[in-house]
């Protein structure tokens, strides 16, 4: 049986050019089962690979791709950086031959908590979502939302907030441990491909872990087919029907 998460890997690795070998072996108990390699289009070995063949887990294989996509990433925002005009030599002057500038260090995506200073920012990813709201009630939220301990959290490449996801803690009548929530989730399009939602997934996770919580759930609108399939590639399962009404006269 073909194991669909090998498929996806594989996809991803042909998007950079890279082809994804997995391990003959079928016998769960020898030692190189499920293991997977990259290569080169021509066959020459790139990462997990020895000379017995493949030798890496999938999730370290998904790692270095994504190692690759934050490069790339980083290497696409410095190439916005306008290039200074070189100033013209003088008259029988030789031009001084100057040293290659340093290279920069890639930067490397973070998680970290929402600041009042993100709000226009994040007001940008909501409405990706088709939420309108300005930047005045975001700044509101997130004072309210610091208060009781549930800050959002953000993503960041560089200099650039590009991913949000909301986090929250509730306690029910009908379950033995409280419940984790991600009310909001969402990656800039251009930085989507790169690892972010899942590097969001799973800080917010970790901080439902460190509340307590005995499982975490997020709710997605049925339009959003690409949102339904990460999660459940995430190991999301679906659970129920969501039912909404507005309420009139709220304060």
């Amino acid at each position: 049986m073909r194991d669909p998460r090998l498929d996806e890997l594989a996809e991803s690795a042909r998007n950079r050019g890279l082809k994804l070998v997995r391990s003959r072996v079928r016998t769960p108990s020898k030692r190189r089962f499920g293991k997977v390699g990259l290569t080169d289009a021509n066959g020459k070995p790139m990462f997990g690979m020895d000379t017995k063949g493949p030798a890496a887990t999938p999730e370290a294989v998904e790692d270095y791709l994504r190692g690759l996509d934050a490069r790339d990433w980083g290497a696409s925002l410095n190439a916005r950086e306008p290039v200074a005009r070189r100033k013209p030599a003088s008259p029988g002057t030789e031009p001084r031959a100057r040293a290659a500038p340093k290279p920069r260090p890639t930067p490397q995506p973070k998680v970290r908590e929402a600041r009042p200073s993100d709000a226009a920012r994040l007001v940008e990813l909501i409405r990706e979502l088709g939420h309108e709201i300005d930047e005045k009630i975001v700044r509101s939220n997130l004072t309210t939302l610091k208060k009781l301990g549930e800050t959002p959290l953000v993503a960041e490449l560089g200099r650039d907030v590009v991913g949000l996801v909301g986090v929250h803690r509730m306690v029910t009548v009908h379950r033995p441990a409280p419940v984790g929530r991600m009310p909001v989730l969402v990656v800039a399009k251009a930085a989507q491909g790169h690892g972010i939602g899942r590097m969001l997934v799973d800080a917010a996770e970790q901080w439902c872990r460190d509340k307590g919580c005995g499982l975490i759930e997020v709710t997605s609108n049925d339009r959003r087919a690409e949102a339904h399939a990460f999660y459940r590639h995430m190991g999301y399962e679906r659970t129920s029907i969501r039912f909404m009404k507005k309420l009139q006269g709220a304060l």
